[in-house]
């Protein structure tokens, strides 16, 4: 039984506490994920509605990621993020309680989705920064390819869930169960002892040592090639080629495809991919990671062509099935080289940028997918966004800083003033 244990968790007891509160949490994001629209529509909601609440949960992230990101480098992570969820469990079940008593309503759901979004917006900064503390450096990779596998499986696993509890207790019989996966994150994350950094015991700064601060990891992200161009191409992939899937995708699959059904099996493909990226990322040791994880956004990249060639539904979800292993092995690399190399006390801000740079921008495309492609052409924008996404992925490849960033940070050192940085 030991064997059937990665020896990640076995070897780093402080990340093992994480990772199983964090799965069941994640788990109970992808049971919200599917419950929200649903309890919206439940109470006399519209589809307008839930855009209003999707929205809701989305702006407070915009406002205060970078905020967050600031705050996880001068405060202790682990402590943030156990207010974070403490925070979501109250919220949770607040709207879980409103829901089964029968009083909820759309005004009342969409309040609470802006303290929920809040509270997400200074844990996800926090949760990035904490992983060198509770990981030695040299199992970094390996313990976010079995985050990134826990995330893919609740992708597969967490859809199916959901339905089966709002069949049989509704949305707030759903919405009661995330509330508990939050609670049970926070008992794991009260137990944690990550080690202490320079920062991470001071107070939230304040007025313009804030605006320092924030300065300074934007520093971090500037004087980086391989970071800002990094974060340049998942601004793309998250504006372009993410509208293809969640909004295009669907729509397409209506028209043509016989409807829903049909859809699932590609988003299910997609899913089974992205679990088999995340076991490569685990067992494959890479010397040039960024490499080829821009090699990998290249692929992932295809997924507006994929959808729109006009291949038959067996041919799409195995391409698709493909592209889930490309996103899965370049967030893994990315995620890693970002903990590897930039310092821990900077850490949190620097992928406060990063969230900023995927989630802000990505309503951009999902706004503007559907009035291009109702000028233009369902398969001619499908067409024009892998024109625009593949080659800004390849651009990425092409920087010399990004072939050759090596996996380990004492790399870099020795080649300090080749102007491989």
């Amino acid at each position: 039984m030991k064997s059937l244990i990665p020896g990640v968790l076995r070897d780093e007891s402080q990340f093992a506490l994480l990772f199983v509160g964090q799965s069941l949490s994640v788990l109970g994001d992808r049971v919200a994920l599917v419950a929200v629209p649903f309890a919206v529509l439940s109470v006399g909601g519209s589809a307008s509605d839930v855009g209003l609440v999707a929205a809701a949960a989305l702006l407070p992230m915009l406002l205060f990621t970078l905020v967050g990101g600031v705050w996880a480098d001068r405060l202790r992570r682990h402590c943030i993020m156990l207010v974070s969820d403490l925070v979501r469990f109250a919220t949770q079940g607040t709207t879980a309680a409103l829901l089964l008593t029968g009083v909820a309503e759309v005004p009342h759901i969409a309040l609470l989705m802006v303290v929920f979004g809040t509270a997400d917006a200074f844990f996800m900064p926090a949760s990035m920064g904490l992983m060198p503390q509770v990981v030695s450096p040299e199992r970094l990779r390996e313990a976010n390819a079995l985050r990134g596998f826990v995330q893919s499986c609740a992708l597969v696993l967490g859809p199916a869930l959901a339905g089966g509890v709002v069949a049989l207790s509704g949305p707030g019989g759903a919405l009661a169960l995330d509330a508990v996966t939050f609670a049970v994150s926070a008992a794991f994350l009260v137990r944690l002892r990550p080690r202490e950094t320079a920062s991470g015991t001071a107070q939230a700064p304040t007025g313009g040592a804030f605006l320092m601060e924030l300065r300074a990891g934007w520093v971090q992200v500037r004087t980086r090639t391989w970071v800002w161009s990094g974060m340049a191409a998942i601004g793309v992939y998250h504006v372009v080629v993410l509208p293809s899937v969640f909004v295009l995708g669907p729509v397409l699959a209506e028209q043509e495809w016989g409807g829903a059904a049909s859809w699932s099996v590609v988003v299910t493909a997609f899913g089974i991919g992205s679990v088999i990226g995340d076991v490569c990322a685990y067992r494959i040791r890479i010397a040039r990671p960024m490499a080829v994880a821009a090699a990998a956004l290249a692929v992932a990249s295809c997924q507006a062509l994929i959808i729109g060639a006009g291949n038959s539904l067996a041919l799409i979800a195995v391409l698709e099935a493909i592209t889930g292993v490309a996103v899965s092995l370049f967030f893994v690399l990315w995620e890693t080289a970002l903990q590897a190399h930039i310092p821990e006390g900077t850490l949190s801000r620097v992928s406060s940028y990063d969230y900023l740079l995927s989630a802000g921008l990505m309503p951009l495309g999902l706004a503007l997918a559907g009035p291009v492609s109702d000028s233009l052409g369902m398969h001619s924008t499908l067409y024009a966004m892998t024109l625009v996404a593949v080659p800004a992925a390849l651009a990425l490849l092409c920087v010399p800083a990004v072939r050759r960033l090596p996996a380990h940070p004492a790399a870099t050192a020795a080649a300090a003033g080749t102007g491989m940085s």
